[in-house]
């Protein structure tokens, strides 16, 4: 575990566990590398990397005008930098697909191949709509164990998870104080997302194309709000390549080590 600093002095945290293939891990909007905890061990032969976005985790919070897919993409090339790598391959959650689209964009030939996990060039607006119901709020429950519960009862398209991984979900989201549950990432975040108003969604499909040549994998949840089966389709339609697995029981996101999501990224890592 160590920290650098953006190019604009930002300290920004990140892990760097394991010897093989340099991965980048790179989480969803409000998370952290602990996100990849999950999948980590099914990993071998992996140089896992897992940065904290800034702002959130164990990162400095920043000026929140920097809370946005851009600028985090080239703090993910100053991370490269800094552990003098060339290129890595990316396995992107959520908002880190987005990112890895950017980088695919900037810095290609820094990038050996992208997994995307449940997102794609269009980011539907009811997942947009549940993104708005909580980020930045602070969490009503009082202890990780209610958290658990409310997170279990909200996700209804998740089936079969014991409640032991709720706990463990709820562990990685909140930090445990004298006065409750916080937050564990910089409530501005809102600010940074929302906080524009309405502003049509950029055509993100360039980006995805721009990829042609990466080897690719798409990981989506069978009932994801965010990534709709038709996307995903298209996806596959327009890189017929690509390793495309769907998790049953799963909505957005899946954990990465369910079956078919490890399925995938195995073979999706023997092409790189």
């Amino acid at each position: 575990m160590t920290d650098f600093r953006a190019a604009d002095g930002t300290r920004l945290h990140y892990t760097d566990e394991g010897e093989g293939l340099p991965l980048v891990a790179l989480p969803g909007l409000t998370r952290s590398g602990r996100d990849f905890d999950f999948v980590a061990p099914h990993l071998t032969g992996i140089r896992l990397i897992r940065p904290d976005y800034r702002g959130r985790g164990r990162s400095d919070p920043a000026d929140p005008a920097t809370y946005n897919v851009p600028a985090e993409a080239v703090d993910v090339i100053a991370l490269l930098d800094h552990l003098h790598l060339d290129r890595a391959a990316i396995l992107g959650t959520s908002r880190g697909g987005l990112i890895a689209m950017v980088l695919g964009q900037i810095a290609q030939e820094r990038i050996t191949g992208i997994a995307f996990n449940d997102i794609g060039p269009v980011v539907e607006p009811e997942g947009l709509d549940a993104i708005r119901g909580y980020l930045g709020i602070p969490p009503a429950a009082a202890t990780l164990e209610e958290a658990a519960r409310a997170r279990k009862a909200a996700l209804a398209g998740f089936s079969e998870v014991p409640d032991s991984r709720w706990l463990e979900e709820a562990e990685r989201l909140y930090d445990v104080t004298g006065e409750g549950l916080a937050l564990r990432y910089d409530p501005r975040l809102r600010e940074a997302v929302f906080g524009g108003g309405a502003q049509p969604a950029p055509d993100l499909w360039p980006l995805f194309d721009a990829l042609d040549g990466l080897p690719l994998c798409l990981i989506r949840g069978e009932t994801s709000d965010i990534l709709s089966r038709a996307t995903a389709e298209e996806m596959a339609r327009r890189r017929p390549d690509m390793i495309h697995a769907e998790v049953p029981g799963r909505g957005h996101v899946p954990f990465l080590d369910e079956p078919e999501s490890l399925a995938a990224l195995h073979a999706w890592i023997d092409l790189l």
